[in-house]
Parts: structure tokens; sequence; C-alpha cells
């Protein structure tokens, strides 16, 4: 509808749709157009919009039209069906690169059970050719779509829904693990750290609040994005009661650096290896979680050490214990730290490097 009427959305994302009501028969609204523009054929745009994981590759070579659109559908599709973006990396660098390249894994669980209709229409969607790519009425004349009622009935729901759901549970996993770290630091370290919290806690309430960690953080000389101050600070407030206590500022403190002290990770990684067999192995994982997951949800715990263990020998070893406490996990909410305005210079750098061919 939108095409037909010469509306280019531009900024297609699963958050951009909600449901008119709360009945089970409700419709489906897209919402959110402030970055839509009305194109007329042929007409080619160059400003870069839209969001990191569901921008398409011509918005990084500055030349699109709406098949943008088209190409963030397919995204959302494979999300739907897998619960994971196809292109992602834990740098805006990655995500673009990822984007790119536009190598589809379809190897990934639950792929093996989705049928060969459904991958081909993802596959027609995310063409980085955008004129190979499927137009919006051809996705809508899809066999996949016209031929619903026939499409095997394979529930995928659990896989989906525990590895969108794994995500906050690996965040309280590296929070757990960062208080371990807390309170192994050496008194020198605590001592530095609780100098920082008093002097940034200026109402000497024992709490900071989100305007306090701005500007003590700033105040300190760390240069560090709003959006990604409210993230952190989400991340810390580990009772969600709004504010930090001395506590969850110490496991602030230490992610800001990084966690860059192997002595300190070691620790934290002998309080969950129990047994002490050098691997953390699932049930002890399900044992580190047992507050924080439901006792049925196996699938969430299977997800995170499906994710953690690298190598799939079925255990965490130290090596992946690390590279996972050192990277992001959650890749909604990294989405949403991705500024614009980092991804207007990280086009134009790539475009010199020679990593965009702008002739498509």
């Amino acid at each position: 509808m939108c095409h037909k009427e010469g509306v280019m959305h531009r900024d297609l994302k699963p958050e951009n749709f909600l449901f008119a009501n709360k009945k089970e028969s409700a419709a489906l609204k897209a919402i959110d157009f402030g970055l839509s523009v009305f194109f007329k054929p042929g007409e080619q745009f160059t400003e870069i919009v839209g969001s990191p994981y569901y921008m398409a590759p011509e918005v990084l070579k500055r030349s699109y039209g709406p098949e943008v659109d088209v190409w963030s559908a397919g995204v959302i599709l494979y999300i739907l069906l897998c619960g994971v973006p196809p292109f992602w990396a834990e740098t805006e660098q990655g995500v673009a690169q990822a984007i790119i390249r536009s190598v589809i894994d379809f190897k990934r669980d639950p792929w093996p059970k989705v049928s060969e209709n459904a991958k081909d229409l993802v596959r027609g969607m995310l063409n980085p050719d955008p004129k190979q790519r499927l137009t919006a009425h051809a996705v809508l004349d899809h066999p996949w779509l016209q031929n619903w009622k026939k499409a095997p009935n394979v529930s995928l729901g659990e896989t989906v829904k525990a590895r969108l759901k794994q995500f906050s549970v690996m965040n309280k996993l590296k929070k757990r693990a960062l208080r371990v770290v807390a309170e192994h630091l050496s008194m020198e370290e605590v001592a530095g750290i609780k100098d920082t919290f008093d002097m940034m806690d200026i109402n000497k309430n024992g709490k900071l609040t989100l305007v306090e960690l701005k500007d003590g953080l700033h105040k300190i000389g760390h240069q560090i994005a709003d959006a990604d101050i409210n993230i952190l600070m989400e991340a810390a407030d580990a009772d969600g009661n709004g504010t930090l206590d001395y506590g969850e500022f110490v496991a602030l403190a230490v992610h800001i650096r990084k966690i860059g002290n192997d002595d300190h990770l070691r620790k934290a990684f002998d309080f969950f290896d129990r047994n002490q067999s050098g691997y953390i192995e699932i049930e002890e994982l399900r044992e580190a979680l047992a507050d924080e997951v439901d006792p049925n949800n196996e699938e969430v715990i299977s997800a995170i050490m499906h994710d953690v263990d690298t190598d799939k020998d079925g255990q965490i070893s130290y090596e992946e214990f690390a590279a996972m406490m050192k990277a992001g996990t959650d890749w909604r909410k990294a989405s949403r730290q991705y500024s614009r305005e980092r991804f207007n210079s990280l086009s134009l750098k790539l475009m010199k490097d020679g990593s965009l061919h702008v002739n498509m």
C-alpha cells in the first residue's frame, strides 16, 4: 500500500509495528513515519536513515529507493523465524560489514526445520542487489504467503522465544559474574571506586541517579554517549529501582574498565565452576542462574550454553567465558546505541577505503 502510494517508510523494524487493540484478532499497524518520504519511480535517495540491523546495503552506499523497505521486512521475517537478526556484530563497523557481505546463515537452529519456501522468500527479500530483490508486490505473491495453509505445521516458537529471552538472562549471568569480580577487588581498587562513588553522589543519599551518573562519568573524563550511559544504568540497576547503590556501581565500574584484569575474571569463572573441573558444565550454569530462570525453562539455559560454548564441546571453557564477558550480548539494546551520525561517518570511511563498491 505504501509503495503503491509512492511512500517509502525507511525505518521498518519490529518496534514500529503495533496491534490496534488487545484482541486476538487485532489488526497489525505500521507506525512511526517520521523518516518516511514520497518517492517517484527511479528516484534515488542519499541520506543515511533507518536502524542499523535493518539497513539495506545500498543505504550505506548512499544511493537507494523503495527496495530498502523490502530488505528491512526481510530482516524482520528472518528474526521472526529464528530469534536473531541475520546481520549483526558487536560494533557498528562489524554490523556494516556484515550487511555489505550479506551472507545469510540458514544453518543455525531452527533453520533446518524451516520450509524451503520460507527460505526462498527470505533470500529474495535479502538480495543485496536492489534490482534483483523482490518487490513488495512480488513478496505478497510468493508461494509461501499464497499457500500458507500448506506450510508444514512445525513449532519454532520455543526455540525463538528462548533465544529472545536468552539475552536478558545472559545479561544476568554477566551481572552475577561482575558481582563476583567486585567482591574480589583489592583494597586499593575498592578505595578508588568508593571515592568516585562519593564524588558522584551529590545529594549524599548513598544512591546515584541517572543524572548524577552522567555528570560524574563526564567529570572523571569518560566521554560516553548519553544513550550508552542509559544502557549501562539499565544493566547495572540490578534491583530495577532507577538508582545505583554502591554495590551496583562497583559492578558498573568494573564493566567500564572492560574487565581487563584476567585475575578478576578467573575468580568469577571459578565461582561458577563449582567442581573445579576447569569448565562450566550445564548443571553448574543451571545452578548459577537458579534465581533468574524458571526451572522449567531449560530452553533458555540451553540457548546460553549454545552461544557461549563456541567449540561445541558441551561445556564452557575459561576462554569462552572471558569472550562472553568482554562482548555485548543483547543485539536489541546494541542497535539502539548505534547512532545515525556514527553510521554516516562509517559509510564515508567505508567508501573511502573501498569496502563499499558504490556501483552495484
